[in-house]
């Protein structure tokens, strides 16, 4: 297998992906890591295929199934490129494993539709970085899924602990919603963001939980996004969370009440934020005691 090596500047020029104007440079790394295999045997979930390698460099390894078009990759491997080097600048640090080898992406054709991911904290996978999505024609950028598997893995080691204490909360997609949207303006990817944007923000984008009717884009992740600092606001809360968090060993000991969550995101905006999650969630009278007593357990956590 060829071993690609590019910078995410330069990739636009040669291949048709949208314009990544403000990704930088690569991540450095002390060295380049050692070529990932040739193969990989699925062990995991209802996953038996062997996966071969359809292109890798120094960020990412690109595996797929028998059923996947090598041409996939042409668009596949320098966006999945990009997305993760911007995500290891934005969200790694000296105190969590964003930087540790690669991400592996895994692809299926016609089969184990939708995704999951796992961590270099994994052993079901290997210990490695994986995002494993399945889907039809992956010769078609398909840039939304892969993006919102890889943000899984960013809320599942960003904190330098293993595990995502508010996914009882925020569920599979809406911390994906404020992801996603940073990406792609982060990549400068100006159509993709704006098409999400719209799509997320429109009146029928709606959601039962924690009650009918709302909106997480609309209400709270976008104004956090907008008025704290972009991707920073969940940098800081990823941060908060692994300085004063309970936790066991290298994993977190348990998940986010409602009113922990709205405190540890109001330390991370530097503002309280009960008005704001009042507006878009409710706030029942337990929560207003989680959240007392959340001021109170963890006064580290200031604003």
């Amino acid at each position: 297998m060829r071993r690609r090596t590019f910078l995410a500047t330069t990739l636009t020029s040669a291949l048709a992906v949208p314009a990544l104007a403000r990704t930088g440079l690569a991540v450095p790394t002390a060295r380049a890591p050692e070529p990932p295999p040739e193969t990989w045997q699925e062990h995991w979930f209802e996953h038996s295929e062997e996966l071969r390698l359809a292109d890798h460099n120094d960020t990412v390894a690109l595996y797929f199934d028998r059923d996947v078009d090598q041409a996939a990759s042409e668009w596949l491997l320098p966006y999945l490129t990009s997305m993760w080097q911007y995500a290891q600048r934005t969200y790694g640090n000296s105190g969590n494993r964003m930087n540790e080898d690669r991400l592996y992406s895994i692809h299926h054709e016609g089969k184990h539709f939708g995704g999951h991911p796992s961590t270099v904290y994994d052993e079901s996978h290997d210990h490695r970085n994986v995002s494993d999505v399945g889907g039809t024609d992956w010769t078609t950028p398909q840039y939304e899924i892969v993006t919102h598997e890889t943000g899984h893995i960013v809320e599942l080691i960003a904190a330098g602990k293993h595990g995502s204490p508010a996914f009882g909360l925020w569920g599979d997609s809406k911390w994906m919603e404020f992801y996603i949207y940073d990406v792609y303006v982060g990549l400068g990817m100006e159509a993709e963001a704006q098409d999400f944007f719209d799509r997320m923000s429109a009146d029928d984008h709606v959601d039962d939980f924690p009650r009918e009717g709302t909106h997480w884009f609309r209400d709270w992740f976008h104004p956090l996004w907008r008025d704290h600092g972009g991707a920073q606001v969940m940098v800081r809360y990823f941060a908060l969370l692994g300085e004063h968090f309970p936790a066991s060993g290298d994993s977190f000991s348990r998940e986010l009440n409602w009113g922990e969550f709205v405190h540890f995101m109001s330390g991370a905006a530097g503002k309280n934020l009960k008005e704001q999650a009042t507006g878009a969630f409710g706030w029942p009278d337990d929560r207003e005691q989680q959240f007392t007593k959340a001021r109170q357990e963890f006064p580290g956590v200031t604003y």
